[in-house]
C-alpha cells in the first residue's frame, strides 16, 4: 500500500471511501491507492465496527465502480452536499 502524505490526505480518503458516488478509480486518480489498498487502509484507521458497517455499505454497491455504475450518474456527490 502506498503512504498517505498528511493527516488531511488521510482524512480526505476516508471521506471519499464513505461517499456513495465517489468511485475507487477516483481515489486511485487523486491518492494512487487502489480499491484493495482503501480496503486495507480502511481496515487500518476504522474501529472495527465502522469497518465492517463500511465494508457491508459498499459491497457491491455499484456506483462505486465506474464500469459498473449508470451513465446517468455524471458527478461524484449530490448537488446539495457542499452548500454555501
Amino acid at each position: 500500500m502506498k503512504s498517505v502524505e498528511t493527516p488531511a490526505d488521510l482524512s480526505r480518503i476516508i471521506e471519499m471511501a464513505w461517499e456513495d458516488r465517489t468511485p475507487f478509480e477516483a481515489i486511485q486518480t487523486n491518492y494512487g491507492l487502489n480499491e484493495q489498498d482503501v480496503i486495507r487502509l480502511m481496515r487500518k484507521e476504522l474501529k472495527p465496527q465502522s469497518f465492517r458497517l463500511w465494508r457491508k455499505r459498499v459491497s457491491g454497491r455499484v456506483t462505486k465502480h465506474l464500469q459498473l455504475r449508470s451513465p446517468k450518474v455524471s458527478r461524484a456527490y449530490c448537488s446539495t452536499q457542499y452548500k454555501r
